[in-house]
Parts: structure tokens; sequence; C-alpha cells
């Protein structure tokens, strides 16, 4: 996800370690390479296979037909008393930049995470979130893994994710902690 460069410069300073844990959902072929670079005989524990989604998340997909209107079927939804903390997942900056900006036009409280913002719009954003503060955070994929955001009511994948992977990860974000959630994915 771009911290790569990061991940290796602390790690080398870390000359005397004695421990490193590394926690993932899911671990892709990819990333193999790299956890041995970074641990010696490493150990894995596995809690799940990492290709199924926790059973604390209710999932469900909207279908969408050419007579409707999507952004109209997505406020129906929003404007329900249940959708109290929502991230709501597109593949592209420019969709999460557009679908944000609406939402606010339509009087709901929203706004924008992705890699074209600054960490430090991001960590502001993610704060309101959090507070209670914004109803709605539109992401990319850049909040579907790392971020921990207690009582996330809804996920809603606006667009479909182009991975299995990256749809565990985004619908992952509700549900947690013993709790139940909801995903919509919406399928046109």
């Amino acid at each position: 996800m771009g911290f790569i460069h990061d991940v290796r410069k602390i790690s080398t300073a870390m000359s005397s370690r004695t421990q490193t844990m590394l926690f993932s959902a899911t671990v892709d072929k990819s990333q193999e390479s790299l956890i041995k670079e970074f641990v010696q005989s490493p150990m894995r524990v596995n809690v799940t296979t990492g290709t199924k989604s926790s059973d604390n998340v209710h999932q469900d997909i909207i279908t969408i037909s050419s007579s409707e209107n999507k952004f109209d079927v997505l406020l129906g939804l929003l404007n329900t008393s249940s959708f109290q903390k929502v991230i709501l997942f597109a593949e592209t900056k420019r969709t999460a930049d557009n679908i944000s900006k609406k939402l606010c036009k339509s009087g709901l409280r929203s706004d924008v995470i992705h890699g074209n913002k600054s960490q430090n719009y991001r960590t502001k954003a993610i704060k309101l979130f959090k507070s209670g503060k914004i109803q709605i955070l539109v992401a990319t994929d850049v909040a579907a893994r790392g971020i921990d955001i207690d009582n996330v009511t809804h996920v809603v994948n606006y667009q479909l994710p182009r991975t299995m992977d990256s749809y565990i990860h985004r619908i992952g974000r509700t549900g947690r902690a013993g709790k139940v959630g909801m995903a919509y994915t919406f399928v046109n």
C-alpha cells in the first residue's frame, strides 16, 4: 500500500530487534517474500483461511437496473435510521470525491479519504468519522486495510472491488469486536 520504503527504513534501524509480529486478515502471495525479508524463521498462526468473511457481517447485494439511478438508490439506503456510521467504498479516487460531494449536497455528513489526500487530511477525516461528526466516510481501498474504527454499522461497496481479497478487507471494517454489521454491494 505504498509504505514498504518506510517499513524497510524502520526495520533497518531496529538492529536489536528480538521479536517481530505481523498481523493481517489475509496474506497475498506477493507479500510472502517481504515477510521472509523481515522475519527469520516465521511462525504462522491462522485463525481463518483469510478467504472467508466474518460471521458477524451480514451481506447483501443490491442489483441496479438500467432504469434506476444508482446514486438515488444509495440515498434511499443512507437515509434509513440504521445507517449511522457507514464506510462507502469506490474503486477510483475521482469517483470517491464525486460521491462525497454529492452526499454533502444532499445534506448528509460525508468526507473522503484516498491516496491523493495528505496523511493529515486522512487523519482528520477519520477522527471526524470516529467521533460521529460525519456519518459517511467515502474511501478507496486505502481504507480497506489497517484502520480500526469502532461501531461501523454498514459497509457499502458502491463499486465492486477488483479482487476477493479486497472484498474481504472492505467488509471487515464492520462486524468487529463481537458486534454485527451489514455489508451491501451494488451490482449494475
